[in-house]
């Protein structure tokens, strides 16, 4: 699977519904129709495009988002999430994370508590990671059949953000705002 196919799965699902739950559905079915060596193709796409938005830079845009406390686990999840809103938006945010602040899901959350998001607002999805896996077992009945069909392949995919690029303070709000001026508008961080 090329990252064309890849993202053809991604963005059909996301022509189907703008449910989460439903999206991963959607995949999932669209996955046991491939044979097995594409599910590993597409969880090794995945992460390889997850990877170009793991970046110190990419975590000061999720930190201002989340509100000054965006976890390791926050900032993981939020890469598939930014995967999740499809390859333009995607490669827009790859060139420049501040890019963010047009999307309408997050203009949506813009101004408003963090604790008044629903869980399906949150700009996270986790369980985008497990699709494949979840795909895989289904049709082979084994369990964790993806990760070892993964190893057999060489490849040992993380599961930590690993961030590339200059390491700077991400909770640094004068920084951040140089930096990403209109999410540091949208989400002002405290102090």
């Amino acid at each position: 699977m090329d990252e064309d196919s890849f993202w053809a799965l991604m963005e059909g699902s996301q022509q189907q519904t703008g449910d989460p739950d439903q999206r991963l559905e959607a995949l999932r079915e669209q996955l046991m129709r491939r044979p097995l060596a594409e599910i590993v193709q597409f969880q090794s796409c995945l992460h390889r495009v997850r990877r170009r938005i793991d970046t110190w830079e990419m975590w000061v845009a999720a930190e201002q988002i989340h509100g000054g406390s965006c976890s390791d686990d926050s900032f993981w999840y939020f890469q598939f999430w930014v995967v999740g809103l499809g390859r333009e938006t995607y490669e827009r945010a790859v060139a420049d994370p501040d890019s963010l602040a047009e999307t309408p899901k997050l203009r949506a959350l813009a101004g408003r508590p963090l604790q008044d998001w629903s869980d399906d607002e949150w700009p996270e999805w986790e369980s985008l990671d497990y699709v494949a896996a979840e795909a895989f077992d289904m049709l082979t009945g084994e369990e964790e059949g993806l990760e070892k069909a993964l190893e057999a392949e060489g490849l040992d995919l993380p599961c930590n953000p690993e961030p590339s690029g200059e390491a700077w303070d991400i909770r640094n709000a004068n920084e951040a705002s140089s930096r990403l001026p209109r999410l540091s508008r949208m989400f002002p961080l405290a102090g």
